[in-house]
């Protein structure tokens, strides 16, 4: 029977990994020296710019109950490399569906199926990854990081009402959870960002940059460095927060 190679790189197990924000962070954590285990619907791209690509990325479908408890049994089984130890899951991933031209999907108008399946991927997914893989985060120290919106908290003209009501709650799952996994030695935390740069800008984005007090976008760069700095030792007693990325837009 082979042995497993021994890692003892820290490790974090970040969805959402294709784009954006989950893009600039699976960067910032390789800049680090972390090994990055990633989770996207997509197959690996031969074209990212991080070491490890294909042996440390696994292909799951959040909006699918089994395929998530796959995605927990394989993440589990790649981890004994590491000791079996976790040390941050970011939770990044989530689905805003649109109406025809891209517009808003409102509360009258957004059928049934497509609230729950935003709120499997986008609420009950991180729970589901995140009691899945307790025994490893907490013998890691680990902390868990879920991305909110800054539309968990007001009426917003591009996100629809099934997305901001998921990251709503997600906020309110963050604090519930700094609860339960705090006396495991787990962290949890949120991060709400507000109109970041990137390729997928709703039309009319850079409108709202009056609104804005720093008077432009964020980067997905800045958004990584704060989720950097909630999974590292600087934050070790930071749990149960959400912290707004907006540049004041909340204020």
């Amino acid at each position: 029977m082979s042995q497993i190679q021994s890692d003892e790189r820290k490790t974090i197990v970040l969805t959402g990994a294709s784009r954006g924000i989950g893009h600039a962070t699976v960067k910032r954590f390789s800049r680090e020296g972390w090994r990055v285990i990633t989770c996207s619907r997509q197959e690996f791209a031969d074209n990212c710019p991080w070491p490890a690509g294909p042996e440390d990325h696994i292909r799951v479908d959040l909006s699918d109950q089994e395929d998530v408890g796959y995605a927990v049994s394989e993440i589990r089984q790649r981890l004994q490399a590491n000791g079996s130890r976790l040390h941050a899951l970011v939770n990044n991933a989530a689905i805003s569906p649109k109406v025809e031209g891209g517009g808003r999907m409102d509360s009258i108008k957004t059928p049934m199926h497509l609230w729950r399946d935003v709120f499997q991927v986008n609420f009950f997914a991180p729970i589901m990854l995140a009691r899945g893989l307790f025994k490893e985060l907490q013998t890691g120290k680990g902390s868990i990081v879920n991305v909110t919106s800054i539309v968990g908290s007001r009426v917003h003209p591009f996100a629809g009402t099934a997305y901001a009501t998921s990251k709503a709650a997600l906020n309110s799952l963050t604090r519930e959870m700094a609860a339960d996994f705090g006396p495991a030695g787990i962290r949890v935390n949120a991060i709400a960002p507000g109109e970041i740069e990137t390729a997928i800008l709703s039309p009319g984005t850079e409108d709202m940059i009056d609104d804005i007090p720093l008077r432009r976008l964020g980067q997905t760069s800045e958004v990584a460095d704060v989720i950097y700095f909630l999974c590292s030792d600087q934050s070790s007693y930071v749990n149960g927060s959400e912290l707004h990325i907006n540049g004041g837009q909340h204020v």
